[in-house]
């Protein structure tokens, strides 16, 4: 098993330093990563407000604000070294 695990993670960490994320992946992921998250905020925001208009435009705003931070967040992480061998 041991040995095993170590020629996983010998291919895994060619693999991560061969390869670097281009920008247009990471803003496909912070996008498809919003959409999940903004259904669940104007879902909640409905549950707790009642009101399907509060909801959206709830829902709608942190769409922009979220979508622009998780990109950023995204190209910072793409140039940290930690985990990478």
């Amino acid at each position: 098993m041991l040995i095993a695990e170590s020629y996983i993670d010998e291919k895994i960490n060619v693999v991560a330093t061969q390869s670097r994320e281009k920008p247009v992946r990471s803003l496909a992921k912070a996008i498809s990563w919003r959409i999940t998250g903004s259904l669940d905020t104007i879902l909640l925001s409905w549950l707790f407000t009642q009101s399907v208009n509060t909801a959206l435009a709830i829902g709608l705003t942190e769409v922009m604000t979220k979508t622009l931070l998780y990109y950023f967040h995204e190209r910072i992480w793409s140039r940290v070294k930690l985990g990478i061998s």
